[in-house]
């Protein structure tokens, strides 16, 4: 293996946990209702509102099953989402 192709497969990898620890926050948000907007496909997420995963006494195991997603948390425990999966590990 090259060095470039190494360097590759290391962006890479780094990228998709920065995805994976994005979709968990937005999985933690989404779980607990904290106000907020959060869109996320492949490429980008965007949240805006909720909160960071609380890792303590334990990592929080929450995650998104799904590569395309929209929701809505209002004020009021009411949560309008496109995503109808678990947010089971």
């Amino acid at each position: 293996m090259t060095q470039s192709n190494s360097n590759n497969s290391l962006e890479t990898k780094q990228s998709k946990t920065n995805q994976n620890e994005k979709l968990r926050a937005i999985a933690y948000s989404m779980d607990l209702l904290i106000p907020g907007v959060y869109i996320w496909c492949p490429w980008f997420t965007l949240k805006i509102g909720g909160g960071s995963p609380d890792d303590n006494p334990y990592r929080y195991p929450g995650m998104i099953h799904s590569s395309t997603g929209v929701a809505v948390v209002l004020p009021g425990y009411k949560i309008f989402t496109s995503y109808q999966g678990t947010y089971d590990a």
